[in-house]
């Protein structure tokens, strides 16, 4: 029975579906030596090759791997850049014959909740807007935010690409004296930058965004920026229930790691001696030439 050949692809932990659209697009993968269009189904005993490379199809499919990463600002949610200006992946732990898929994009100058995955379809899911996954945002915003600002904001305002609002927006307490207020607010899709351009769009600046839910998965409060920890069997099957997705049963993490303060400053020290090295390692790159 033929499949699309994105579904394939991210079903065999290559990326994303979305992903795998653009890889297809730009000419990198070949069905039985021909290059792939967008539209292409595949049947099981089709010759994959991604970027020249065969694609093995006939592996046992590895069990279903869900990642939490503290996302601090300034980093890329990209696998490399050009620059050298450190990326999301860049600490994250290494897979056999696989890669981490992120679950939706998060700015530079955004904080939080991160989510990876080795699993293909339940990225796909967990981004596609009909599946409707509510995302949490503590938002930060400069200037005096009205209740007519708040109803336009529950109601919906038009962006450049359509109608936007937040499902609920929750107010803070906050310094009378202060210029800065805080909001949680929710919405329930991923759109480029949204958060930010629904505030803007009222004449207001957000001056810090930090996303600190995704369906109903919480960011752990002592996960350092910077630093990730692997989900349990209980907390992946969570994940997946809301997108409709089958349990699985097996799991690499039986137990989730306490963040005990051992732990914790373990996990520091780690991120302290990347971020050592990562700038070590640019201001070699720049270094000008005598």
């Amino acid at each position: 029975m033929s499949e699309k050949l994105q579904k394939v692809l991210a079903n065999n932990g290559v990326g994303s579906r979305r992903e795998m659209e653009k890889w297809i697009e730009q000419g990198r993968i070949s069905v039985n030596g021909k290059v792939a269009t967008l539209g292409d189904r595949v049947e099981p005993t089709d010759q994959l090759r991604v970027d020249g490379n065969a694609l093995s199809r006939n592996k046992e499919k590895s069990p279903c791997r869900v990642l939490m990463y503290n996302k601090p600002e300034g980093e890329l949610c990209s696998r490399t850049d050009p620059e050298g200006r450190p990326t999301v992946f860049d600490r994250l732990p290494i897979i056999t014959g696989e890669r981490w898929i992120a679950v939706g994009r998060l700015d530079i100058n955004t904080s939080g909740l991160l989510l990876f995955t080795n699993d293909g379809e339940l990225a796909n899911r967990l981004m596609h807007p009909s599946h409707e996954v509510e995302r949490e945002y503590a938002v930060r915003v400069f200037g005096e935010v009205t209740p007519a600002i708040l109803r336009n904001l529950s109601n919906g305002v038009e962006l450049e690409d359509g109608k936007a609002k937040f499902n609920h927006i929750h107010v803070r307490p906050t310094d009378d004296e202060s210029q800065n207020q805080w909001f949680n607010v929710t919405l329930s899709e991923g759109r480029n930058r949204e958060v930010r351009r629904l505030w803007e769009s009222q004449g207001l600046q957000v001056s810090r965004l930090i996303r600190v839910r995704y369906g109903n998965l919480e960011m752990f409060k002592r996960l350092p920026q910077g630093a990730w920890i692997e989900l349990d069997l209980e907390n992946v099957n969570a994940i997946r229930n809301m997108v409709k997705l089958p349990n699985e049963t097996e799991t690499k993490v039986h137990t989730l790691d306490k963040l005990d303060h051992t732990k914790l400053s373990r996990m520091r020290r780690s991120v302290r001696k990347h971020k050592t090295n990562k700038v070590a390692s640019h201001r070699q790159r720049v270094k000008p030439k005598r």
